[in-house]
């Protein structure tokens, strides 16, 4: 279990749009907005609780990106919590929706945890996923 995530974008709005459209999708909700006016900031996205853990989505350049180069594969993988396998398939419709991309479409893996990926606007690949007996 973690305390909380955070991972630097390229550009805040985008990242700032493209998770606040997806995360809801699974119970999860802005909670502090830091963007300031010239595009720097820092957005935390969490469940609401004291003790939950939260997800920080910040500017600024990832160390693992050369100058005018994409980064090879997926910087980070974060895999959410969902609480339901329709909250599951709504996450991997907005992310689609948003311009994310398909990494593995909503399905049964690992026995019985339903999940399914995407890669954000970063190239990071993102998942959500539930237990099936939950």
């Amino acid at each position: 279990m973690f305390d909380h995530v955070g991972v630097v974008f390229r550009d805040l709005k985008v990242a700032g749009d493209f998770y606040r459209a997806l995360l809801p999708t699974i119970g999860v909700r802005l909670m502090e907005d830091h963007t300031q006016k010239d595009g720097t900031g820092w957005l935390v996205f969490g469940g609401g609780a004291p003790e939950s853990p939260f997800f920080v989505v910040a500017a600024g350049r990832p160390t693992y990106w050369r100058d005018g180069d994409a980064a090879g594969g997926a910087p980070a993988h974060l895999a959410f919590r969902a609480p339901s396998r329709a909250a599951v398939d709504a996450f991997h419709a907005e992310g689609l929706r948003r311009g994310g991309k398909d990494n593995g479409g909503p399905g049964v893996r690992r026995g019985r945890y339903y999940c399914a990926f995407l890669i954000d606007p970063d190239g990071n690949n993102i998942e959500a996923g539930v237990y099936a007996d939950a």
